[in-house]
């Protein structure tokens, strides 16, 4: 257990109580005590108004002042504190036109979980619990607090939220709540692409990942968020490459292999990697095979259209563009020339490919005779250091005699070429090379 993090939320909350004021840790990290899990960060809620806090503490950032919440900066840490409050008059289904301020109860059951809406006192070691949540923490249930529609009406995010929770958690979402989730999935449209992102990242995050996948479908939020992977429930493929069955299943496989840690851009590009299957599918008059002849071009385009509307950051986004259009290369690279399969393991996103490339086998045929040639071929590699750096740069073309354009660029291309394989594999035999062409 972190003992400094809950030794500083131990003495935020202590400071609060000792000025006079009500303090509590609330929400997640209550509940993951519950669950014998080592919080990873602690929210405070107290009767203190934030000017109350601001002055009472060194160093905070107001974030939210006029909902009551501050960020509290103590030992390089941050907590947020939030006042006791009871929302109101929600018109578009993402935060309260106002707020008013409350007592702890109160603050309680304007939350959205009954796992989430527990209170704690690490003074004395008391929870409290207006909202019957440990006894869903024990029965492993996601409930809303009250009324499902009112909470989700409240905030569409939290159709989202609850999906995310219950896989996170491995509970079950309570009947009366995942009904609420199916009504009202359409709601999640009005909700920004940036705070969908967020939670599909902490959704599709292994070990989970799956599971989060399966709810997504049932709850029939995968058709608003992602209606592209929804389109792969439908698509078959043929069963002796792919005995899984349709392309849902495949992804939904490869999503269970995933290694615990594993980067975003992996897990994304999981997701992605057969996205344009439905749009390319054909099936053979003679033989009855499926084939989706392009998927992977296409499947790029479509990949950075998905990404750029969730609003992706750039360099993550180019990394699972760049491994969705080429994981069909990995089944020609015994029949690859020297050169072009060096060019595939000097890629930057190699690691990234070659992963993928392993759990795209082990969601199909298990067949990993690509995958071994391949990392056999990337230990080779990295014995010979020298292949990395090119033998020559533009400037050593100049000096040899060349003038800038295009002939110096494809003169450059072709060293290249010729060094990957090992036709030149010095500087001072590419300048011999140069010299020739240039004579001739």
């Amino acid at each position: 257990m972190d003992n400094s993090l809950r030794a500083i939320a131990t003495g935020l909350v202590q400071r609060l109580q000792q000025a006079g004021f009500a303090a509590f840790w609330v929400g997640g990290c209550v509940r993951d005590q519950l669950l014998g899990r080592d919080p990873q960060d602690y929210d405070i809620a107290t009767d203190a108004r934030p000017e109350q806090v601001e002055k009472l503490f060194a160093r905070t950032i107001p974030v939210g002042r006029k909902f009551g919440v501050v960020i509290v900066l103590l030992e390089g840490r941050q907590f947020q504190v939030a006042t006791f409050r009871a929302e109101a008059d929600y018109r578009d289904g993402r935060r309260p036109e106002k707020v008013v301020f409350a007592n702890a109860r109160a603050d309680a059951e304007r939350r959205d979980f009954t796992v989430n809406g527990l209170f704690f006192d690490p003074q004395t070691k008391t929870i409290h619990d207006w909202v019957g949540g440990q006894r869903d923490v024990r029965a492993k249930i996601i409930r809303t607090i009250g009324s499902p529609a009112a909470r989700f009406d409240e905030d569409h995010l939290r159709l989202l939220r609850a999906v995310r929770f219950a896989a996170q958690l491995d509970f079950a979402i309570e009947a009366k709540t995942f009904a609420a989730i199916q009504g009202r999935a359409s709601k999640l449209k009005k909700i920004s692409a940036e705070r969908i992102r967020d939670e599909l990242l902490k959704l599709f995050l292994p070990p989970h990942a799956a599971r989060g996948l399966a709810l997504l479908r049932a709850s029939g939020l995968l058709a608003v968020v992602l209606p592209e992977l929804a389109a792969t429930i439908d698509c078959e493929q043929s069963p002796d490459f792919h005995p899984e069955g349709s392309v849902f299943n495949h992804v939904h496989l490869m999503l269970q292999k995933l290694s615990a840690g594993a980067e975003p851009a992996l897990v994304w590009s999981v997701l992605l990697h057969d996205i344009a299957k439905p749009v390319t599918a054909t099936r053979d008059a003679a033989t009855g095979k499926i084939h989706f002849y392009g998927h992977e071009r296409e499947g790029a385009v479509m990949a950075e259209k998905i990404l750029q509307r969730l609003r992706f950051p750039g360099r993550t986004a180019d990394q699972i563009v760049t491994c969705v259009g080429h994981h069909m290369q990995f089944k020609d690279v015994r029949q690859m020339r020297r050169a072009t399969l060096r060019r595939l393991l000097l890629r930057p996103t190699f690691p990234l490919e070659l992963e993928l490339h392993r759990l795209d086998c082990v969601g199909s045929s298990g067949n990993l005779e690509h995958y071994d040639f391949l990392r056999e071929q990337a230990e080779e590699l990295e014995r010979q250091p020298a292949i990395r750096p090119p033998l020559l740069t533009g400037d050593d073309l100049i000096r040899l005699g060349l003038k800038p354009g295009k002939s110096l660029g494809a003169m450059l291309a072709e060293i290249r070429e010729k060094q990957l394989a090992d036709e030149l594999k010095t500087p001072r035999a590419a300048r011999a090379w140069v010299r020739k062409q240039i004579s001739a």
